[in-house]
């Protein structure tokens, strides 16, 4: 009998948490698993990517849900009580307060879903897959039938809002906690030590064929008669992705007379602000955005130097897959970097300091060498621990 599975997410966005899922559901014999989707809402850009034979689900009324769940409590008190509904306000502001005084929200949560039935269906395991999210834990652990429950942390707990009494508190009801690099399970034990014996690394899936064949399709860079080189970075836009010390790298090394461009694949809110540092700068002829692409690699495999300035990370997916296409890589200190890079062998790998990231790319521009020695290093790469999922993810062990 095939073991029934529950992914839960926010929904599909062209991000590297989504990218993880599609690939380690991809790799999952359909013979033994059947698997679902849960969303939150219906949007992204890798909707079509979902693997065929898997179930997608959504979570009814969300849309209502969306705005009391992170709107600042003021305004959500502000709206009731300008639209005459005395009672809900009184009910909102006794529940942010007890909110509040707890320092964490199940309460506001229970309250919110108390229409919202457990749903009908069981599983052998359910996944709060997009964590952490609290109200992702909460559902999965209040809302869903399931023998075995996981919570799975893509995120550095140091570095975002990680509320650790609600952790504390939810987390009990999980059979395991899974983090995707070694340096993010030691952050999470460091944040909720009491569980610390149900905490494991299972690093985040990639496939190599699927990559290699994927970077020989057409696309990548329209610019084709630019004849410098090429500086790559994935992401979404915003500040811990570290777009901005990008934007300034790139003005000193433009002030230096090196003919690059930089390159950057991704959307987000903050592309704006970018583009206004840029106008600031005179860079908008040097600094590319290339909006989404769910194909990332024929442009990974295109460009000469792939840079991950990132403020933080749990660990970075597209670090993984610039190895497997040998590009000169240089990634900043954040959590599973130096799991993937051994800095100078393979790449290289600085603090996370604008003036760190300058003066490695104009090591890799000036040193034709040493590109060639980090590209004949990742030749060598043994990506066997990334495409057997058996020996990563054996879900009936937990």
């Amino acid at each position: 009998m095939k073991k029934k599975l529950l992914f839960m997410v926010i929904n599909m966005n062209v991000g590297g948490t989504e990218k993880a899922l599609l690939n380690m559901i991809s790799e999952m014999p359909k013979k033994e698993y059947e698997i679902t989707i849960l969303m939150l809402e219906k949007y992204g850009g890798f909707l079509d990517s979902i693997p065929e034979g898997v179930t997608v689900e959504y979570i009814e009324g969300y849309n209502l849900l969306k705005n009391l769940l992170n709107n600042p409590p003021r305004q959500i008190i502000m709206d009731h009580l300008r639209k005459g509904k005395l009672l809900k306000t009184l009910t909102y502001g006794a529940i942010f307060l007890l909110a509040k005084f707890f320092g964490e929200r199940t309460l506001y949560f229970k309250y919110l879903l108390r229409k919202t039935p457990v749903l009908e269906k069981d599983y052998d395991v359910a996944v709060a897959y997009a964590g952490p999210m609290d109200f992702i834990s909460y559902f999965v652990v209040n809302k869903i039938k399931a023998k075995k429950k996981l919570q799975w942390i893509h995120f550095d707990v140091s570095k975002i809002g990680f509320n650790r009494k609600f952790a504390k508190k939810t987390y009990r009801n999980f059979d395991s906690i899974c983090t995707v690099s070694e340096e993010a399970r030691k952050k999470i034990i460091s944040a909720i030590p009491t569980y610390e014996n149900k905490i494991h690394t299972i690093l985040n899936l990639v496939s190599p064929k699927s990559i290699l064949d994927q970077s020989k399709k057409e696309g990548g860079f329209s610019d084709k008669e630019f004849t410098g080189l090429r500086i790559l970075t994935v992401g979404r836009l915003a500040p811990e992705k570290g777009q901005d010390i990008a934007i300034l790298v790139l003005e000193r090394l433009i002030r230096s007379g090196y003919n690059v461009k930089w390159y950057c694949l991704g959307e987000g809110k903050y592309k704006e602000k970018y583009e206004k540092l840029l106008s600031k700068l005179n860079l908008k002829d040097n600094f590319i955005f290339l909006g989404l692409d769910t194909n990332p690699y024929t442009y990974i495999n295109q460009c000469d130097i792939y840079v991950q300035p990132s403020r933080y990370e749990g660990y970075c997916i597209t670090v993984t897959e610039a190895k497997i296409l040998r590009k000169p890589i240089i990634t900043t200190d954040v959590n599973g970097a130096r799991e993937q890079i051994i800095d100078g062998y393979n790449g290289l790998v600085v603090d996370i300091q604008e003036n760190e990231v300058y003066e490695a790319v104009k090591k890799l521009i000036i040193d034709q060498s040493l590109r060639g020695k980090f590209t004949k290093a990742l030749s060598d790469l043994d990506v066997n621990h990334t495409t057997n999922i058996s020996k990563i993810l054996n879900i009936s062990s937990f």
